[in-house]
């Protein structure tokens, strides 16, 4: 359990409160990039860690993400005009550009200087496979951006969703780094039928056969490494044949998971604050899939009595159709019948328990287990980070540099250990599945015809 006084350090993200100070030290994602379609196209409001904030891209196609009231009497900026690289707010006419800078003020007489000494107040941001981020940090704090591998990738292949939580972020990022809950919350009568279809031995297991794993051993035993920029844990599972399978997550301080998947896994679920009591699941590509039959633990195509429109990502905001005041449409008849949990949609599962804890979880309540050892590391993690800067401005923290800070390294994996395997070399640049994978990968670029001279 944990203190009331650290949960509310935990918790509480808003401006000027330990939590909030250490998030505004990373780049974050603020929106994705495909809500501002094109030059002077319509704002976008952005609620980011408690602030109130307006995303436009301008004539030049820069964003620029600044406060929503505007400097002089307060009118939302969102209804304003955005034109000739510039947000001109609706009430008098002050026109601000992406840095904050006013470079209109047409209300005032020619002769003033006025302009010159109003800002809003506004944020750096960076575009990079498909999500706009942004540094809400002190600007002589302000970091390189954390390249997790979008830098290079082409836009084709750029997929960027982001589905919006009613709980405290902290809820949603334990669920993350959860690996027990997936043998209960996701279990389904019919997994423990599944035919083994001969992957059960050291290797690489098929998706379905994953979902028996997971309903054979419902108690995995936690192993945790910590790393540079935060931890990876395994969790590990004894199979039908009696082997051993792990799936081994990563956990990239403050927000961001990777989620085991067979042979492994580069796409990050980020978890980030809206406020308090709300927040984005972001999903987004890093790499080019290595593995397109199977992303985060769940697979890509139908299998089992679930829903799969989560599985099959499409660009943009995730509607919500499993709310709360629905009950998250459970079926008692199925609950009791097919599935553990009686809802249909997989991720919709994860929903209802975290948002049922109310929108800020009282965790001096609680009383944990073993299987929660990646949730107490994470907390101790980003507490301590907290508590540091709080005391000494300039402490470090974690995932800022380290001696091998490629964030681009950092992989999520699922295979059965051979007798006496290490499992923590799985997913590094050491794994076969990540060197066969990457060499097959520089192949294809190389047979990829070069555009001509001029195109």
């Amino acid at each position: 359990m944990l203190s009331q006084q650290d949960n509310e350090i935990l918790t509480r993200v808003g401006p000027g409160t330990p939590m909030g100070e250490v998030l505004r030290r990373y780049w974050t994602p603020a929106l994705l990039s495909s809500e501002l379609p094109g030059p002077d196209c319509d704002p976008v409001r952005v609620r980011l860690l408690g602030e109130n904030l307006v995303a436009f891209r301008d004539t030049n196609g820069r964003i620029g993400l600044i406060q929503e009231n505007c400097p002089h009497r307060g009118a939302s900026l969102y209804f304003g005009r955005n034109e000739e690289c510039g947000l001109r707010c609706p009430y008098h006419g002050w026109k601000f550009d992406a840095d904050g800078a006013c470079v209109d003020m047409p209300s005032e007489p020619p002769s003033s200087s006025f302009k010159d000494r109003v800002r809003a107040r506004a944020y750096p941001v960076h575009e990079s496979g498909g999500i706009a981020w942004t540094y809400m940090g002190p600007a002589e704090t302000i970091t390189p951006f954390r390249d997790f591998g979008t830098e290079s990738l082409p836009e084709k292949n750029h997929l960027a969703t982001k589905l919006q939580s009613y709980c405290n972020w902290i809820q949603t990022m334990e669920g993350n780094v959860d690996t027990a809950h997936i043998s209960w919350l996701h279990s389904w009568d019919g997994a423990a039928d599944i035919e083994d279809d001969g992957s059960d031995k050291p290797g690489y297991p098929s998706n379905k056969m994953t979902w028996k794993f997971w309903m054979h051993d419902r108690a995995p035993q936690l192993e945790i490494e910590e790393t540079w920029y935060g931890f990876r844990y395994a969790g590990l599972r004894e199979t039908p044949n009696g082997h051993t399978n792990v799936r081994i997550t990563e956990y990239v301080f403050p927000y961001s998971t990777i989620i085991a998947a067979v042979p492994y896994n580069t796409r990050h679920l980020m978890v980030v604050p809206i406020d308090d009591n709300n927040c984005w699941r972001y999903n987004f590509e890093a790499t080019v899939p290595s593995n397109p039959q199977g992303h985060g633990g769940a697979p890509l195509f139908s299998f089992g009595p679930f829903e799969t429109p989560f599985t099959r990502r499409v660009g943009g905001i995730t509607p919500r159709n499993y709310l709360a005041e629905a009950d998250y449409n459970i079926d008692r008849e199925v609950q009791r019948t097919t599935t553990f949990s009686g809802v249909k949609d997989f991720v919709s599962q994860d929903l209802m328990v975290t948002e049922s804890m109310g929108p800020i979880y009282d965790r001096s309540q609680e009383r944990l287990g073993t299987i929660d050892k990646a949730i107490i590391r994470m907390r101790n993690q980003l507490i301590r980070s907290a508590k540091s800067l709080e005391e000494n401005s300039d402490a470090p923290l974690l995932a800022l540099s380290g001696p091998d800070a490629d964030f681009r390294k950092i992989r999520g994996a699922d295979k059965i250990l051979e007798e006496g395997e290490d499992w923590r070399y799985l997913g590094t640049d050491d794994d076969p599945a990540v060197q066969e994978a990457e060499e097959a990968l520089r192949a294809s670029e190389e047979r990829s015809p070069q555009p001509a001279a001029g195109d």
